[in-house]
């Protein structure tokens, strides 16, 4: 099954997808943020174009567990694509998912300039790895 993993931001949303078999997830793009209606219907049009039959979106969580203000727009967020894509939705906790591609990228010795590149589709793959594995086992 082809899972599209969504990493919601305020100004762009990463976006990841898996093989076929649901074992390895791959960044695909980023999305710059215009519209709630606009993001919508991009991310469903990558899901129709990548034969994505479910979408995993990632929120965070405070050290309480409960929802921080971008948990709770990831929760909005996947309510309304459940709505405009008819797919089962699930929201995956993703606190520090962001940091964690930037320091993988420091300590692989990426050079400087290549570290700049936005890192949302890499965290929405990190996201989308981390589902995938806890599914395995």
């Amino acid at each position: 099954m082809r899972i599209l993993a969504v990493d919601p931001g305020e100004v762009r949303i990463g976006l990841a997808i898996s093989d076929a078999t649901g074992t390895i997830a791959t960044p695909l793009t980023i999305i710059l943020h215009e519209s709630r209606d606009k993001d919508l219907e991009r991310i469903a049009a990558a899901v129709k174009e990548h034969g994505a039959e479910m979408i995993v979106v990632g929120y965070a969580l405070n050290e309480h567990g409960r929802p921080t203000h971008s948990g709770r727009r990831a929760e909005q967020m996947a309510r309304a694509l459940r709505g405009v894509t008819d797919l089962e939705v699930e929201l995956v906790e993703e606190s520090f998912s962001t940091r964690d591609v930037l320091t993988a990228r420091l300590a692989s010795g990426m050079k400087r300039k290549k570290r700049r590149t936005p890192p949302d589709a890499e965290a929405a793959a990190l996201i989308l790895q981390g589902y995938l594995d806890s599914k395995q086992n």
